[in-house]
């Protein structure tokens, strides 16, 4: 137990386990069609859509095939026989093909190039296997995607506003940005007449919203659905800025990629330079600024709660280099954080301690 408690957690789950579970169980099917949605990031996922068969207990119709290179591994065509199974006894996807002699013979499946939402130029970047629409704020998949992360259980989390609400309201124009959704008091008679409402049930959902105009700057970072920013990175964001408005500062500041802001961005232990081009690529766009105007304007974003923690490291920047003898580096950072500490991952001017080890080299000069 004492090995557990110092092996620690991740963001949610122990260091210490390991899940063992059943071999999934498969079945076969048709392969009818191969259909692409589009995510709030833009990413395009080819989505089977399969002879309905039973699989664990439970009748599978739709399969995930990932990506363009997933299906080209697989050699997956229309018409074909495929095996499913429930990965983890929950989501359905295609382990591979049945042959036959008809194989051959259909067509390779083709990626579309283009977004099947807006009709924008789908691209691949770099070496993503991620084929991703240009269209970002024309593309209304992407624009009804993100509304549906914001509302989710780890953001704003309003009870009574679902993925299916945000569509219907969408759809009626009652909603096109976050700020909407905090000025829907203002039709509040308009929702209580829609098919499937009433005035107490609108009234519920208005009352849900006011609560929720007061939130945790790290819900807040989370629920604008930056690339790569999850619950983790957003936690990192908040910890080092403190409030909304430090933050947006810092970003705009940063920029400038020779300036003082850019190299604290990078030094968050947790954030590397692809996560803060994607960060900063976003509070750089004018719509999201003006998203973020408008938010602010609307909302209480609450600073960053710091641990309480009564030591003389509370506060303080910590880098640590070189080999660490007593205990592992991710030991030693947690270590840290738990007395209220930051720790960095390169020294700069903001930097308080350095713990050098054996072997440290250029963070130990640099300090």
């Amino acid at each position: 137990l004492d090995w557990q408690a110092r092996l620690g957690f991740v963001s949610r789950a122990p260091r210490w386990a390991i899940a063992h579970k059943f071999p999934a169980e498969q079945a076969q099917t048709i392969l009818n069609a191969i259909d692409i949605q589009v995510g709030r990031t833009g990413a395009l996922t080819p989505v089977a859509r399969l002879e309905p068969v039973t699989v664990g207990g439970v009748v599978v119709s739709n399969a995930t095939l990932h990506n363009a290179d997933e299906i080209a591994r697989k050699d997956v065509r229309i018409g074909d026989t495929v095996i499913v199974q429930r990965a983890g006894d929950v989501i359905p996807q295609i382990v591979g093909i049945v042959a036959d002699d008809g194989h051959a013979a259909r067509p390779v499946y083709a990626f579309p190039g283009v977004c099947p939402v807006c009709g924008s130029e789908a691209v691949r970047v770099d070496d993503e296997v991620v084929t991703r629409c240009t269209g970002g704020l024309i593309c209304a998949a992407q624009a009804v995607e993100r509304l549906k992360h914001f509302v989710s259980r780890n953001a704003f989390d309003i009870e009574g506003l679902g993925a299916r609400h945000i569509v219907a309201f969408w759809d009626d124009g009652l909603v096109r940005t976050p700020g909407d959704i905090f000025r829907l008091h203002e039709r509040e008679a308009e929702i209580a007449e829609r098919e499937g409402w009433g005035e107490q049930s609108a009234a519920n959902l208005i009352a849900a919203i006011a609560e929720r105009r007061t939130i945790a700057l790290e819900r807040f970072i989370y629920a604008l659905g930056i690339r790569q920013v999850g619950q983790a990175t957003a936690r990192l964001l908040a910890k080092t800025y403190g409030t909304l408005a430090d933050w947006r500062a810092a970003m705009a500041a940063a920029q400038d990629r020779a300036g003082e802001a850019w190299t604290e961005l990078n030094d968050i232990d947790g954030i590397g330079p692809a996560v803060a081009e994607d960060i900063l690529a976003f509070t750089h766009e004018d719509h999201n600024r003006a998203v973020l105007d408008d938010l602010e304007a609307l909302l209480d974003v609450q600073p960053f709660e710091q641990p309480a923690a009564d030591s003389p490291v509370a506060g303080k920047t910590i880098v640590f280099t070189g080999t660490l003898e007593k205990m592992t580096r991710a030991e030693a950072k947690a270590r840290a954080e738990a007395l209220g500490a930051k720790v960095a991952g390169s020294v700069s001017a903001k930097t308080d301690l350095v713990v050098a080890g054996p072997g440290a080299g250029s963070q130990a000069r640099k300090a």
